[in-house]
């Protein structure tokens, strides 16, 4: 993630959720691990953190199936 241009830069804050994403605030953008660029149009987004959502890198909510199968199945950590 990185501030470029627009001004002065804004505070950007960043908020790991327990068994969610990441959330960030005042970005202007993303840089996904494959190196593409997001531009940020909200004051918030949620970052997915269990690698399975199929808006990568945004969250869709997948964490939530992926945490109760594992909590049916007695894992832990997951």
């Amino acid at each position: 993630m990185t501030w470029r241009g627009r001004g002065r830069p804004s505070t950007v804050s960043v908020t790991v959720c327990p068994d969610g994403p990441v959330l960030v605030r005042g970005a202007d953008q993303v840089i996904g691990e494959d190196g593409v660029i997001h531009e940020v149009r909200r004051p918030c987004v949620a970052l997915c953190r269990c690698g399975r959502s199929s808006l990568a890198p945004w969250c869709d909510g997948t964490h939530k199936a992926v945490t109760s199968d594992a909590a049916e199945r007695g894992v832990s950590g997951a």
